[in-house]
């Protein structure tokens, strides 16, 4: 749609946020915006009994059009995560502790009601409120702003868990971004394809 048109992804209006994010037939159990240039979707998935989904759309800024429904990839955040590194890498090493802190705290999701709450806009913005501020600056550098990323980390990272509590492969990758290994070796963990 161009900037004439109105697209449901520009309403803050949780119905039209719905629809905006309907994969195929399948409607989402959660959809909300983030900064007003992200929308994300979350989905019931099929891996384990409250498995989740996550998508999102992106806003062009230049264009105001809405990209198709992505899957956001690990390699996707990583690849943000370097160029914020290049740029403050004391901030950002800093980041990757608390990520690290709260990977060890997420638990998987145990009942549909657990689901519904913890991949909601409210959860999630409440669960990281100090943070937000904390990590900010770090949106100016990268694609992505600090807010899509801890709500995209948070719902990754209860995915993981979710459908495997003895996952480790976040964890991993947020370890070798702060150690700074080689790019080789961080891009293969991302892409899962070893290391």
């Amino acid at each position: 749609m161009g900037r004439g048109n109105t697209s449901p992804c520009d309403s803050s209006n949780s119905l039209d946020l719905l629809e905006c994010m309907k994969f195929k037939s399948e409607r989402p159990l959660n959809a909300f915006k983030i900064n007003d240039l992200y929308v994300i979707g979350v989905y019931e998935g099929k891996l384990s009994e409250y498995d989740i989904i996550i998508r999102y759309r992106q806003k062009n800024k230049n264009t105001g059009e809405w990209s198709k429904i992505r899957t956001p990839k690990h390699i996707h955040w990583t690849v943000d995560m370097l160029l914020k590194m290049l740029s403050s890498p004391e901030l950002t090493r800093e980041f990757l502790d608390f990520l690290a802190e709260r990977w060890e705290k997420v638990e998987p999701l145990r009942s549909e009601e657990e689901r519904k709450l913890r991949t909601s806009y409210e959860y999630i913005a409440k669960t990281y409120e100090k943070e937000l501020d904390r990590y900010f600056e770090l949106g100016k550098y990268g694609e992505y702003s600090i807010k899509f990323l801890i709500f995209l980390a948070e719902l990754l990272m209860t995915q993981e868990k979710t459908n495997r509590e003895d996952a480790y492969m976040f964890r991993k990758l947020l370890d070798a971004i702060k150690r700074g290994e080689e790019i080789y070796k961080i891009i293969s963990i991302a892409t899962l394809k070893g290391g």
